[in-house]
């Protein structure tokens, strides 16, 4: 929970550089308030985000279990930092993920190919 917390800060330092200090813009928030909930990947994984567009929390879970991360809003997607490599999370459909579990999906989020979420 402690190193959690550490890339916590550590993703928020990096976010005040990338991003601002200032808020989302009214019509990027409302293009990934609508991202809020669960998201399902295959196998299992899944992808949880709550909070709001300046503090986004992230629950991905893979075969090795859930991990959390901090995203902020920037423009139509959600940016946030992972093992140090700052990912964009973004609207796709299930041909876009990469993951043949999720090819016939219209309405998914994408991190990169081979990693995506959707909702039914």
């Amino acid at each position: 929970m402690q190193r959690n917390f550490s890339l916590s800060i550590a993703a928020a330092a990096i976010f005040s550089g990338l991003v601002g200090c200032g808020s989302a813009p009214v019509s990027d928030a409302r293009v990934t308030e609508q991202w809020l909930g669960r998201w399902n990947g295959p196998e299992g994984t899944y992808l949880d985000i709550s909070g709001t567009p300046a503090d986004y929390r992230l629950t991905i879970a893979n075969l090795d279990g859930p991990r959390r991360f901090v995203g902020r809003a920037q423009g139509a997607k959600i940016v946030f930092v992972r093992d140090g490599v700052v990912e964009t999370l973004r609207a796709t459909d299930g041909q876009a993920t990469g993951m043949k579990w999720l090819l016939d999906k219209q309405n998914c989020l994408t991190v990169r190919s081979g990693e995506g979420y959707c909702r039914d």
